[in-house]
């Protein structure tokens, strides 16, 4: 009797079991993210699109909506079937793998779907051609801008001049809006400078990031420009990875030229808004680093390594920016710590940024609300083919 009394009660035991872990299953909510994870291309041509293995995948950032591949300047984009993870459940459309024509700067519009049904998202996939520099005189004059939602108004973004795709410019605009929403266009950090050198200039100011700031020990936001990239994702939590500095390169930097106005804000604080003994400066400087690593890894510079990557080939930096009301010319030469390798160099393997601040060290939050950074007519004199030639033979 005890032993059918211990079976019965077994059985109910497991059957309690199982219709709780269907009623488990069914009261799981379905997944209603709606993101792309990863990114990559399966070629049988791999040679004649990319340069490095790492150039076919690309690991997608939550906060970017656009996804780039870095590909050879002869590269027939007509054809690519592009494949991606997706956050668990979600959907793509077009369909994951097929093949489409990228041969279009604006590339090509996909929209995630996630599990639920509920929510969307859309991302832009483009496949970039580097910038290739066919003169031996680089000018930057700062004539080309828009403002990024011309219907709100809001921050403004540089564009190259040179009639290539894409927009190589890149500044913090976008931070600063985390911490104003309300700012107008010319109330950010980084605005057009109606009266330059010759036409616009830029104009670079320290901003206050106000309440927000001070709570979050970010209390300035220095105007600034440079050849890159930028983020709002890593804003909270590591700042300096907002900013990556660099675009693929093919011609050797000599001289860095160009002019400038500066004043200096009439207090220098730290990030917690301590008055300290000192004068604000701000930074000219440009950059040229080898875009992968000796194990084939990819090199990007950020915030935090800008100046000290042990990548880095080249450096020109304006040391003494003085107090002006003048437009004042500088002019930098590049000091190379390595030979610069030409193979490498007519395949894109190395990466150039020139950088422009109000603050020089505005990306750890000190420096000096007011400061105001203006430059111009901006020049990178580069190596002429003939000089490049001759400097080859003699290595040989």
């Amino acid at each position: 009797m005890i032993n059918k009394l211990i079976k019965q009660f077994t059985v109910m035991t497991c059957c309690v079991a199982m219709v709780t872990l269907v009623s488990c299953i069914k009261e799981e909510p379905l997944n209603a993210e709606c993101d792309i994870e990863k990114a990559w291309v399966e070629v049988d041509n791999f040679e004649d699109i990319f340069y490095h293995e790492t150039d076919a995948q690309v690991e997608v950032t939550y906060a970017s909506d656009v996804v780039i591949f870095n590909v050879k300047p002869e590269a027939d984009l007509t054809a690519l079937a592009p494949h991606f993870t997706l956050t668990e459940g979600a959907t793509i459309t077009p369909e994951n793998g097929s093949v489409h024509d990228f041969s279009n700067a604006d590339g090509v519009k996909y929209i995630v779907r996630s599990q639920d049904g509920k929510w969307s998202r859309e991302y832009t996939v483009r496949f970039i051609k580097p910038y290739n520099v066919i003169t031996d005189v680089i000018n930057m004059d700062f004539e080309l801008f828009s403002l990024v939602d011309p219907k709100l108004k809001k921050y403004y973004q540089w564009f190259s001049e040179d009639g290539t795709d894409g927009n190589y410019w890149a500044n913090a605009n976008a931070g600063y809006k985390i911490s104003n929403s309300k700012a107008e266009a010319m109330e950010y950090p980084t605005t057009p400078l109606e009266q330059g050198y010759e036409g616009y200039g830029v104009k670079l100011t320290t901003c206050s990031t106000g309440s927000w700031g001070d709570t979050m020990k970010k209390p300035i936001a220095a105007g600034n420009l440079y050849l890159g990239s930028f983020t709002t994702i890593y804003a909270i939590s590591n700042t300096l990875k907002c900013t990556s500095f660099g675009i693929r390169w093919n011609k050797k930097p000599v001289k860095f030229t160009g002019y400038y106005k500066y004043k200096a804000g009439p207090e220098f604080i730290n990030k917690n808004k301590e008055v300290l003994d000192r004068k604000d400066v701000g930074a000219i400087y440009s950059v040229l680093y080898r875009n992968h690593d000796a194990n084939g890894n990819e090199v990007m510079l950020h915030g935090d390594d800008v100046l000290t990557n042990e990548n880095i080939v080249a450096i020109a930096k304006v040391k003494d920016i003085h107090e002006t009301d003048e437009w004042t010319a500088f002019e930098v030469v590049y000091e190379y710590s390595e030979d610069i390798d030409y193979d490498l160099l007519a395949n894109f393997g190395y990466n150039f940024t020139v950088v422009f601040s109000a603050s020089e060290l505005g990306d750890l939050f000190e420096g000096a609300i007011g400061s105001t950074l203006c430059v111009d007519k901006v020049r990178v004199i580069c190596q002429t083919k003939e000089n490049e030639n001759n400097q080859e033979e003699d290595e040989q």
